[in-house]
């Protein structure tokens, strides 16, 4: 067999999920291959909590703005403000500056970055893995050979098809979002607030989005409904707030994952990380953060793999995630399943979304990334009021 190259990690996906494990394990002196399907964008609010930027060393040049509010709007059209207070901030990056400057600091660490698009996963001989991939330029298919890897190759996972298929179905929405011009009219208010729109003719079943990005906006909505037009939405959206004449700098759309696989990795030399470990948080989704803590938690399981030679090490990626975790996307499930049923539960979320209590203990777990245990007299208030709405014993409006 003809010789083929080898790596002691191939990361399949430049996303935040793959760029950030490539980097971490190329600082730790690792042989890194990054493969990343350039040109691609992800649909995404591109919203990052002040913990991502702390754990993962992100600048502040790289935010577009700092958002200091959200403005919840119900079904009825009544809305709901929503401050950040203490001087708390809700970063917002463009995807396409973002993801690149990871990939460049991953390189920057000493990871080789190609670009191409995974094909197929098979073994050597000595049963070492092989990744098949067709770089960007050329048609001829590449081969190199891996001694473990790093599955970030986003929701719809090739490798996870491939390499891991326990890991199972995971359920999705579709996403869609309009990148579009900053009017010049818009107020300072207006560019430092998030628009979440919890109403039925945008989303039958999750919510639409209008999110500042500093000289452009993201206006995007997400649905697991496949007859719902996610196009439509966003052009009924738009003309309703009189963005309908704003240049529209590019669409995007992708499947997000909305709950954790049932497992991570095969049990030999592959692990999965980012959207194909189905990392997006449900209610939010959220992924930003939870892409790059699962790239992180793959390197780390990878690095201990490779020192040990202990397959079970990849294990640990999956079980440090959801003990950290995995309480917050249980609860976060149900909230989505409950309340996001119709637009009658729907009025009654927002409802709640105005006790103030709700609104520190959200915005407290959002930019710390942990469920707020201090304060059990506001958890108690908030469990009362939540059941009232509930049990229907308090007028949505109210």
């Amino acid at each position: 067999m003809a010789y083929l190259e080898t790596f002691d990690v191939v990361v399949v996906g430049g996303g935040p999920s793959g760029a950030t494990a490539a980097n971490d394990l190329a600082r730790q002196g690792r042989s890194v291959l990054m493969l990343d399907r350039a040109g691609r964008i992800k649909p995404c609010g591109g919203a990052i909590p002040p913990r991502l930027m702390r754990d993962f060393d992100i600048p502040d040049s790289l935010l577009c703005t700092k958002v200091r509010a959200a403005e919840i709007i119900a079904p009825s059209a009544r809305s709901v403000d929503m401050p950040i207070m203490d001087g708390g901030f809700v970063g917002m990056v463009d995807r396409d500056v973002f993801d690149e400057w990871l990939r460049e600091r991953a390189v920057l660490s000493g990871a080789e970055r190609r670009s191409g698009t995974f094909t197929a996963f098979s073994r050597d001989e000595d049963g070492t893995a092989i990744i098949e991939y067709k770089p960007k330029a050329g048609t001829e298919t590449k081969r190199v050979r891996a001694r473990a890897v790093i599955g970030a190759d986003g929701a719809v996972s090739g490798v996870a098809k491939q390499a891991v298929p326990q890991a199972g179905k995971i359920p999705y929405v579709f996403a869609y979002h309009e990148i579009i011009r900053m009017p010049e009219d818009a107020t300072p208010q207006s560019k430092a607030t998030c628009g979440v729109y919890y109403q039925g003719k945008f989303s039958p079943d999750f919510y639409a989005w209008i999110f500042p990005h500093g000289k452009t906006i993201s206006v995007g909505t997400g649905t697991a409904h496949k007859g719902f037009s996610l196009r439509t939405a966003v052009e009924d959206l738009r003309a309703e707030l009189g963005l309908d004449t704003v240049e529209t700098v590019r669409r995007e759309g992708a499947p997000l994952p909305l709950y954790p696989a049932k497992r991570w990795d095969n049990g030999r030399d592959v692990v999965l990380a980012g959207d194909a470990a189905g990392v997006v948080a449900p209610a939010s989704g959220e992924g930003i953060y939870y892409a790059m803590l699962g790239g992180r938690l793959a390197g780390e399981a990878v690095q201990e793999f490779l020192l040990t030679g202990s397959a079970k090490a990849l294990g640990l990626a999956r079980k440090r995630f959801m003990k950290e975790h995995g309480k917050v996307f249980f609860v976060l499930s149900i909230m989505q399943k409950f309340w996001y049923k119709n637009d009658k539960r729907r009025e009654r979320f927002v409802s709640m979304c105005k006790d103030k209590d709700v609104q520190r203990l959200t915005w407290e777990s959002y930019m710390n990334k942990k469920l707020v245990r201090k304060d059990p007299l506001a958890h108690l208030k908030i469990f009362l009021k939540d059941t009232a709405h509930l049990l229907g014993l308090v007028s949505p409006t109210r």
